[in-house]
């Protein structure tokens, strides 16, 4: 038996992703609708009730009305939005962050997709707040740099425009500290505020560090680059797809620099620990494409559907 998928909102950068990585698959039936149907209301109904699995890869408005079409209770949904990323009726599509989360991805209906800088952040925070090592009410901070691709088909354009592109240097955005993956950054990672977050996109096309600069003075207990090295490095020490790098061995990269594309065109998230025993930086490289969007849905419909997480990714 083949699974009928079904991807909504297949013409934007997400859409587009995912259905190229779903192409090679021969245990899948991909349902496409007509291309002057797609925005068709009761055309896609129809589709969305006859798939085993929907991907949305919508703007939030579209991505919650989309699940109120949905009539099929064997219908499952993987949401790519971030309409439903802090629901609590929603798995949150991280597995690697605990058993928990991946039994809930497995036995869930409805998966809501991380975001690209979330995932980055989320992968650190979470793991130190939940051993008691960065308190809840920590004064969190995070920056990251995207390529320019994060930023969806019109930022593409922007950038690809032949005509000439007026974005010569990396650019600071989201300067009200509003940014849209804040909410499930706090909500997720268990903070009782939300982190301060500054967002840059560069003039590349994909690939994504994000960066959480700590004090351990302010930390709980006795801390070290070392033995928080040694504490992700356990914590994350089953996982394939999450790894924690050896300590230092960003000193051996050209120039010493830890460039943002590393890992592009898989889905894989490195975590690095760096600075020193007054300042600890830890830095999570993923491709926003990859780890941060499409790969992650197919992980998680691997792990509903029941088979090996692995697979095709």
């Amino acid at each position: 038996m083949k699974y009928k998928i079904f991807v909504d909102g297949s013409e934007g950068t997400t859409g587009l992703m995912i259905n190229e990585r779903l192409a090679n698959r021969n245990d899948l039936h991909i349902l496409k609708i007509d291309s002057d149907k797609r925005k068709d209301i009761n055309e896609r109904k129809k589709y969305i009730n006859d798939a085993d699995i929907v991907f949305l890869c919508l703007p939030d408005v579209a991505a919650k009305e989309a699940v109120s079409l949905i009539e099929n209770p064997d219908t499952k949904v993987i949401d790519a939005s971030t309409a439903h990323r802090t629901n609590i009726d929603w798995a949150y599509g991280l597995p690697e962050l605990s058993a928990e989360h991946r039994t809930k991805i497995k036995n869930s209906s409805r998966v809501a997709v991380p975001g690209c800088y979330a995932t980055g952040f989320i992968s650190i925070m979470y793991p130190l707040v939940a051993g008691g090592i960065v308190p809840k009410d920590y004064p969190v901070t995070t920056f990251g740099i995207s390529g320019y691709s994060g930023g969806g088909k019109k930022r593409i354009a922007e950038y690809e425009d032949p005509n000439g592109n007026p974005f010569e240097s990396p650019q600071l955005y989201s300067l009200g500290l509003t940014h849209k993956h804040i909410p499930e950054m706090t909500v997720i990672s268990s903070l009782n505020s939300a982190p301060l977050f500054s967002p840059i996109i560069s003039a590349y096309f994909k690939g994504m560090s994000v960066c959480v600069p700590l004090h351990t003075r302010l930390l709980s207990g006795s801390n070290t680059k070392e033995s928080i090295h040694e504490y992700m490095q356990n914590y994350y020490s089953s996982e394939k797809y999450i790894k924690v790098m050896p300590l230092g061995c960003e000193n051996d990269y050209p120039n010493g620099f830890l460039g943002a594309t590393r890992v592009n065109n898989t889905n894989y998230l490195e975590i690095y620990v760096v600075g020193n025993n007054e300042q600890i930086m830890l830095v999570s490289v993923l491709d926003n494409l990859g780890k941060g969007s499409s790969g992650a849905a197919i992980q998680n419909m691997n792990i509903m559907l029941g088979i090996e997480e692995d697979f095709a990714l």
